[in-house]
């Protein structure tokens, strides 16, 4: 299946050709030229996969046969999966009310992320040993990619990664899992500056296109469309877990609660509805609001600075998917996403045209939730299940309990609602366990797995990157230091 960019001007790519770019040439992100439709038989024969099984399935819709035969491709999500604790790599806790909970966080890194790039990284590896070629990754990280990118091609001699860090802006276990991997191909820079100012010498050395292609530059960032590819499978399989039945025509609609920063995730939930999952679909932020201010009001705009919030990784003002979902919505209109988005990219300010807004509101709902907010639904849980939150699934949770203590009140005055009937899975993007300052903010005790406890007694090794420095020019010098090694 080919790809193309969301600004009209990339041409169109293969699967290859998207992996190993990060944006494309105009400035744009890549997107499938062609979305497929799966009808009620599929999604019902889907039921009854694993989520590895669904991750096969697909994959293979994306990748053709005859770029990676698909018994090739099988092996390579076996063997990305291979490193999981969980047997089904994913689990989903069903807790009191209602609350089910999607754990994605079984990996290496104990975040969702492993998912993807697990996936991505072999992959990579697969294209680079076919063809004894070696890339540059560029990873800008809010906490969780950059340990995931590490873990997925680390010591692999054709890949070189570069990952910036916020420093300041993770936890002390997000930042360990970064700078204490020590491998001749991993460089940690450990940047004081917030997530969105990171991003911005990232995208400066793609968009110089002789740059890189010289030293073949790639993300492994969500701007990757191998991530937002392997992620529509959260959609799928929390759809088939929470479903009632699928014996009803039509099928019954499930409500997918992302908790969202960049919006990879709510973005794989947009491709999974215009597939023709039947979910409804929240993004839920933290109190840097972007994604819910444009889904409520059509204000696509920055706020005066990025607030520090306890889901860190949520951090962020420029949530670069929106470009892929405001694509989608737009019927792929090229022009029309090059002219928002360069106009967002001028002023930071935009507001949606009329017709897009209306689309977004009908695609999406959304939800923001402070850290009082996320406090609560932390200490709620563990009180009525025995069940630690992450803060960012606490995001996904605070929503949950808003719905639910509404639709108790709707029910004692016997006036039952679409939200209180139409079952609910709340994405749980990371473990407890990586966010020690706010359990203890929780009043919880936070329980170490072994391999993270290890963490402080390790050497850790990164580069800092000070306010006033040239960012861009000081990885470009190490890109080529390193190239000439």
């Amino acid at each position: 299946m080919e790809d193309g960019g969301t600004r009209g001007g990339a041409g169109a790519v293969g699967f290859e050709g998207a992996l190993f770019s990060g944006y494309a040439p105009d400035g744009g992100l890549f997107m499938p030229q062609h979305i497929p439709s799966l009808d009620g038989d599929t999604l019902r024969r889907w039921s009854r996969l694993s989520y590895r099984e669904l991750v096969k399935e697909l994959c293979s819709l994306f990748i053709t046969a005859e770029l990676v035969p698909r018994s090739t491709l099988n092996d390579l999500i076996d063997r990305a999966f291979s490193r999981f604790r969980h047997k089904d790599v994913v689990h989903l806790s069903r807790l009191k009310d209602g609350l089910n909970v999607l754990e994605l966080w079984h990996g290496v890194t104990y975040a969702f992320k492993d998912l993807s790039l697990s996936c991505t990284g072999q992959f990579l590896q697969y294209f680079l040993e076919k063809k004894q070629k070696h890339v540059t990754i560029l990873v800008g990280t809010s906490g969780d990619t950059g340990s995931s990118a590490i873990e997925s091609v680390r010591g692999q001699k054709n890949m070189d990664i570069f990952v910036l860090l916020p420093k300041g802006f993770c936890t002390q276990i997000q930042e360990l899992q970064m700078t204490t991997v020590i491998e001749d191909n991993v460089h940690v820079f450990a940047a004081h500056g917030n997530s969105d100012e990171i991003d911005e010498p990232i995208k400066e050395l793609f968009t110089d296109v002789d740059f890189a292609r010289k030293y073949n530059l790639m993300s492994l960032n969500s701007v990757n469309w191998s991530r937002i590819m392997v992620q529509i499978a959260h959609h799928f399989y929390a759809y088939f877990q929470c479903a009632p039945s699928l014996d009803t025509t039509p099928l019954p609609v499930v409500e997918i609660v992302v908790p969202t920063g960049g919006g990879g995730n709510i973005t794989a939930g947009c491709i999974a509805q215009k597939m023709g999952l039947p979910i409804r679909l929240v993004a839920v932020v933290n109190s840097n609001d972007i994604i819910h201010r444009t889904v409520q009001h059509g204000d696509f705009s920055l706020s005066e600075s990025v607030k520090a919030t306890l889901a860190s990784a949520m951090d962020i003002q420029e949530p670069y998917n929106m470009e892929r979902i405001l694509w989608l919505l737009s019927g792929s209109d090229g022009h029309l996403t090059k002219t928002l988005m360069e106009r967002f990219s001028a002023s930071k300010s935009l507001k949606l045209p009329e017709d897009l807004h209306r689309k977004l509101s009908e695609t999406l709902h959304s939800c923001s939730a402070s850290d009082e907010d996320i406090v609560r639904a932390m200490q709620r849980c563990w009180k009525e299940n025995c069940y630690p939150l992450c803060p960012h699934s606490a995001v996904a949770a605070h929503y949950h309990y808003l719905q639910t203590d509404g639709a108790c009140l709707r029910q004692k005055s016997s006036c039952f609602s679409f939200l209180f009937s139409t079952p609910r899975c709340c994405l749980a993007p990371a473990s407890a366990a990586k966010f020690q300052d706010a359990l203890l903010r929780a009043g919880l005790v936070p329980q170490l797995p072994p391999e993270i406890a290890a963490l402080t007694a390790m050497e850790a090794r990164s580069t800092p990157l000070e306010q006033g420095q040239d960012w861009t020019q000081t990885l470009r010098e190490w890109i080529e230091a390193t190239a000439q090694r």
